[in-house]
């Protein structure tokens, strides 16, 4: 199922990592794109840059920020997306995507993905500042699911519904983070499962695949485990299996290049073998229903 917006699927791609420069610009690996994180280059005129150039020549590069804050109740940063976009205009990435969080408040930036209180209120926010974004890019944005350690009592609408009301209501893409979803589901008591099915899939432009260590009281990376491959392949087949690009995420203790391939290889190996179809979702719940629980912490288990 392709999605709405006729975004190519591009394949299974690796974040473009400054350890791992060197190594590709003397092996030039059969690796389908590459993602950067964009303030990595926004404001960069040296080596970094440079590089930059010589990747988007060779290959297809997708534009992933960290800093948009768009649930924020701070102004939307112009000088922020000014510089966004010109990094757009030079390497004409395939999308740009960021995040469904806020970083900060008072002109301030935490630097971490902080989770929204799930309101209407939120939602309408929300929803009218993805349009003023989208106006001055000129191109639909895409926003990712974030991982998340704690719900505000305030919420009435649960993640996924939250996530594909916002997509519709906008008319923005969403990437899927499959790990995020692991890990919420986790924490919260949700069903993965059901999450996935209720995200419209012509809405889904690409899967972020990430892996995790439980330590037991906190979560790592590392190779990407088989519980969240499994959760993938679900994804995979909700969008026909070949709607969405799919990006090997990994940001902490970045192993050599040829252990990224071999992880790329394994999910490849995944989304080829069979699995059940998914059930239809079932139907959504209303504003109107609050959930009970109050602000709070849920321990690893």
């Amino acid at each position: 199922m392709a999605n709405r917006f006729q975004l190519p699927n591009l394949g299974l791609g690796l974040g473009l990592r400054s350890p791992h420069f060197g190594y590709i610009l003397e092996n030039w690996p059969e690796v389908d794109w590459f993602e950067i994180i964009s303030e990595n280059f926004m404001d960069s005129q040296g080596y970094p840059l440079a590089v930059l150039d010589q990747i988007v020549e060779r290959y297809p590069v997708v534009m992933h920020g960290v800093s948009l804050s768009i649930g924020s109740s701070d102004p939307l940063n112009f000088d922020y997306l000014k510089r966004l976009k010109k990094l757009a205009d030079r390497i004409s990435p395939q999308w740009i995507s960021d995040h469904l969080c806020w970083t900060g408040i008072a002109g301030l930036n935490t630097h971490d993905l902080l989770p929204l209180p799930l309101t209407g209120e939120a939602l309408a926010h929300i929803v009218a500042r993805i349009k003023i974004v989208q106006d001055f890019l000129e191109r639909p944005l895409i926003l990712e699911n974030p991982s998340t350690y704690l719900e505000f009592e305030a919420s009435t609408i649960n993640d996924w519904d939250f996530l594909a009301r916002m997509a519709e209501e906008a008319d923005c893409g969403i990437l899927l983070d499959v790990n995020n979803i692991f890990v919420c589901a986790r924490n919260h008591g949700w069903d993965a499962a059901e999450y996935i099915r209720s995200i419209p899939a012509d809405r889904i432009v690409q899967f972020h695949l990430a892996g995790h260590e439980d330590c037991g009281t906190h979560i790592i990376d590392t190779h990407v485990i088989d519980e969240v491959l499994e959760l993938y392949r679900l994804a995979h087949q909700h969008t026909g299996g070949d709607g969405a690009a799919t990006l090997l995420e990994w940001d902490a203790a970045i192993p050599p290049f040829p252990e990224l391939m071999a992880e790329i290889a394994k999910a490849k190996h995944f989304t080829q073998s069979g699995s059940d179809p998914l059930p239809s979702p079932p139907p959504r719940k209303s504003d109107g229903q609050s959930f009970p629980h109050p602000l709070h912490i849920i321990p690893a288990k």
